[in-house]
């Protein structure tokens, strides 16, 4: 069945490398990225449609939202791929933590605003994650953005956490409606997704970078994910690393009235924006 499927984070490393191996399987690709100039670039090699937002700013998440709705009745696949670590701490034009925000804010804002064409598609819901949240993650219920104790690693692991617990309860919460979710750790891939952090990260990076897999390696289990039947290829709530359930995680990932709660105050938080 040829599906169509939207990749945020698609311009360049992961998300192009997945958007580049679906479009060879023959599935409709639609490309969410932040540059204007590489996203096109990739839609234009592809023959794909494509859309440009800044998840640093809510408002373009709204209208990307609505475009994608308008554009596309149906929609098989979101896979929230867009994210990394981001650097120092500083707030978004929208008041929250930069980091925060993007890896975990507008993913969950993308998804809550298509929510109802993606139950009318029955669709897939897929989280780029990372063994991030298992080493360094850590929910603070009254400090979800680590304000009091900020690191540009901590802030990344953390919202890696976020992204599986955020897994985790769309499939309790949706799953009985038609929605799969599934997160998944890509590896340790040599992409630019460190290169703005102020951080240890990015040294490390850029010295280990020669043994570190490829995009293609690091998306494999994207297109698995995305071109896979929920229920016979893999199983809805569940974070993968290597196409497996991971066999060791984050003590809190695995705590579904963390989940719950996360949930919850990440919707209240949007909601106190939206007026």
């Amino acid at each position: 069945m040829t599906k169509t499927i939207v990749i945020t984070g698609a311009s360049d490393g992961i998300g192009a490398a997945a958007a580049r191996g679906l479009h060879g399987q023959g599935h409709r690709v639609v490309l969410v990225g932040r540059s204007p100039a590489k996203t096109r670039a990739v839609a234009e090699e592809l023959g794909a449609d494509h859309f440009i937002a800044d998840f640093a700013r809510l408002e373009e998440v709204r209208a990307l939202a609505a475009d994608l709705i308008a554009r596309y009745p149906r929609i098989d696949v979101l896979a929230n791929n867009a994210g990394g670590v981001i650097g120092k701490q500083h707030r978004t034009v929208d008041g929250f933590e930069r980091t925060f925000q993007v890896n975990h804010l507008a993913p969950f804002w993308l998804t809550h605003l298509m929510l109802d064409t993606l139950i009318a598609s029955r669709a897939s819901v897929i989280q780029t994650a990372s063994t991030g949240a298992r080493i360094a993650g850590k929910l603070v219920l009254d400090d979800l953005e680590h304000q009091r104790d900020f690191t540009p690693e901590r802030a990344y692991s953390t919202a890696k956490l976020y992204n599986i617990l955020f897994t985790k309860e769309l499939h309790r919460r949706y799953h009985d409606q038609g929605i799969a979710a599934a997160a998944f750790h890509p590896g340790v891939v040599a992409t630019s997704f460190a290169t703005e952090a102020q951080s240890w990260l990015r040294h490390v990076y850029r010295l280990t970078r020669p043994v570190l897999i490829g995009p293609e390696k690091g998306a494999a289990q994207l297109i698995w994910l995305a071109a896979g039947e929920p229920g016979r290829d893999w199983q809805s709530g569940t974070y993968y690393e290597k196409k497996r359930p991971a066999r060791r995680n984050n003590p809190q990932a695995l705590d579904p009235a963390l989940a719950r709660e996360l949930w919850d105050r990440t919707a209240a938080l949007l909601a106190s924006k939206q007026g």
